[in-house]
């Protein structure tokens, strides 16, 4: 069943009162992809009523009285994506279309959409709590590089007045919230739920909290923000992790409590199982396309251990993987056959990285994620547990329902993990004959050392060897299937001399590449420090930037070489960097 989402909803379902009102800025899709789905149906399972308002008019604050006054709160999101990177690209145009609203349209949310949500609810309700949180909340929660004003940013937790935070994925954190609220506890006093962030006037009571540089030091020292940054990500775990407080002017601290624990695989299960409708809201007469790519598409784990340098998902759902059981997406895959939309294709069974489906060793659930090491970077780590035959053996049954014609794996491999697994040949074997559409994403990004050591990506060699793998199983199979990496340009680090290496890898090996990307600097990643503060911030030595637009555009153009339009700026390049010599064999059609 959907989530309320008008007064008449709630008076079919007797609700005279409603507990929460969650307002997001994506059109309402009832589906396990979209957080607005899963904090609204969580709830609901323990007995909490809730309504949506989703892309809520903003020029006032009526559409946020809609409902009445909830009775225990606002909950406040952005959407599946924070709104700047929703509305902009990269060089600060306007987006054409915004996948995740109906028809495409891009003004059905404003900029920076939590602040201007929580001061419109503020203005409806005075009293009523506001809890914010989403991709765009948990990655502002303390100081933060702002790219789009070129500025360091205030806590949104202060920017947008809200009482509390929750960061991360938020099953665990919402019900304590929701029970703390039910049982008459203030909303100033919930200082102690996992996963949460709040303000206070009291610093001493926080207990063994490590304080941060404060904002007016990160502001005026790129070095103190530089050193902020890393205690955040070292205590970016919840086993280890400690209480961080940042001071701010008046007397206010903003304190982040420890992440919340992942959701093991039982508690997993049961969230994807819930009654979802699996698609848009009936009121949306026109298509939204991110509910088209992820209808039919199966998550099958939650967390990241890859630590690339450009990736949010240390700060959001964390180093420690979980996976689901094969049997939960057995039983999903079954319900998807039968959709009257279901044609026989499971368009994605993954996450972050598709091939990642359980703690990565022993020691995770008993100290957590290593302080001073990487799972994969530089090497992967001789006590990573490496296995594939859960994944394989869910892709196997999957395929098999009645039903399904063809099972892709969209969400991108994490080579250099499977790479290390004694069965890879077999297994690169098994994904090439029966889970390709063709074309196999990954995303090397890179091939210059230099560049991949800024980006904590692996070698050339390690993508290479899986290129030829893959290759080899497709020639093998008789299929005429292809790797299609990613590659960006401009990430921190990157020299022209980078760019160039990359170009004439592209040209010996006849490689046109049309997936690139400029680096996007989004808030509290370690590539964004970088590029803001020009130091890496564990070394505290410079790091070179390719911040100028003519810098960018240089990297980009050499990426895409072959372009007509690119060419002048092709031997300019080449000119600056004094590799004048190649440009007749990098510039040959």
């Amino acid at each position: 069943m959907f989530l309320a989402v008008d007064t008449k909803d709630l008076e079919e379902r007797n609700i005279k009162e409603v507990d929460f009102v969650i307002v997001t800025g994506d059109a309402y899709v009832d589906s396990p992809s979209f957080g607005t789905a899963i904090i609204g149906h969580t709830l609901e399972r323990f007995g909490y009523s809730v309504a949506v308002i989703s892309q809520p008019e903003w020029k006032d604050c009526e559409d946020f009285r809609r409902f009445g006054k909830p009775r225990l709160g606002f909950l406040i999101n952005s959407g599946n994506m924070d709104s700047m990177v929703n509305h902009y690209t990269v060089n600060k145009k306007r987006r054409k279309k915004d996948a995740y609203t109906a028809g495409g349209a891009t003004d059905k949310r404003p900029d920076r959409a939590v602040i201007v949500y929580s001061n419109l609810a503020r203005s409806a309700y005075k009293d009523v709590p506001i809890i914010i949180g989403g991709i765009e909340a948990s990655l502002r929660r303390f100081s933060h590089y702002d790219y789009w004003e070129d500025k360091v940013r205030k806590s949104i937790l202060i920017d947008s007045g809200a009482d509390l935070l929750l960061y991360g994925m938020g099953e665990r954190s919402i019900i304590e919230l929701a029970q703390a609220l039910e049982s008459g506890i203030a909303i100033t006093d919930l200082t102690y739920i996992k996963g949460s962030v709040f303000k206070t006037r009291f610093p001493e009571m926080v207990y063994e909290a490590e304080r941060l540089p404060s904002f007016s030091e990160v502001v005026a020292d790129k070095v103190k923000f530089a050193k902020s940054f890393v205690i955040q990500e070292e205590n970016a775990d919840p086993y280890r992790g400690k209480p961080l407080m940042e001071e701010y002017e008046k007397g206010w601290y903003v304190v982040q409590n420890p992440p919340t624990e992942p959701l093991n695989t039982l508690e997993l299960d049961d969230v994807y199982e819930m009654q979802f409708e699996n698609k848009p809201h009936p009121m949306y007469k026109e298509e939204i396309a991110a509910a088209i790519e992820t209808q039919f598409s199966i998550t099958s784990n939650r967390g990241c251990f890859g630590s690339c340098s450009f990736c949010a998902l240390t700060f959001h759902q964390g180093r420690i993987v979980s996976g689901r059981s094969t049997e939960s997406m057995v039983r999903e895959a079954t319900k998807m056959t039968q959709h009257p939309d279901f044609k026989g294709y499971i368009h994605d069974v993954g996450g972050p990285s598709a091939n990642f489906m359980a703690q990565q060793c022993k020691n995770i659930s008993k100290r957590g994620t290593c302080k001073d090491r990487k799972c994969l970077y530089p090497e992967p780590c001789k006590v990573l547990d490496v296995d594939h035959e859960k994944y394989m053996n869910t892709l196997r049954k999957l395929r098999n329902l009645d039903g399904v014609k063809k099972v892709f794996i969209r969400s991108g491999i994490r080579y250099d993990y499977l790479l290390q697994d004694k069965n890879s040949k077999k297994i690169i074997k098994e994904i090439a004959d029966n889970h390709v559409s063709g074309q196999l994403r990954v995303a090397p990004e890179h091939i210059a050392e230099n560049t991949l050591r800024y980006m904590r990506k692996p070698k050339k060699n390690i993508y290479e060897r899986f290129v030829a793998e893959f290759n080899n199983a497709s020639k093998d199979s008789n299929k005429k299937q292809y790797v299609v990496p990613y590659f960006m340009s401009s990430h921190p680090g990157t020299t022209l001399a980078d760019a160039i290496e990359l170009a004439i890898y592209f040209k010996k090996n006849g490689q046109n590449p049309e997936q690139v990307q400029d680096f996007y600097p989004t808030p509290s990643t370690l590539a964004t420090c970088m590029f803001y503060t020009g130091l890496n911030p564990y070394t505290l030595e410079t790091v070179y930037v390719p911040k100028s637009s003519k810098d960018k555009a240089m990297q980009r153009a050499l990426l895409q070489f072959n372009k007509r339009e690119n060419k002048a700026l092709v031997y300019e390049a080449l000119k600056l960097a004094k590799k004048e010599k190649i440009a007749g064999y990098l510039l040959k059609n």
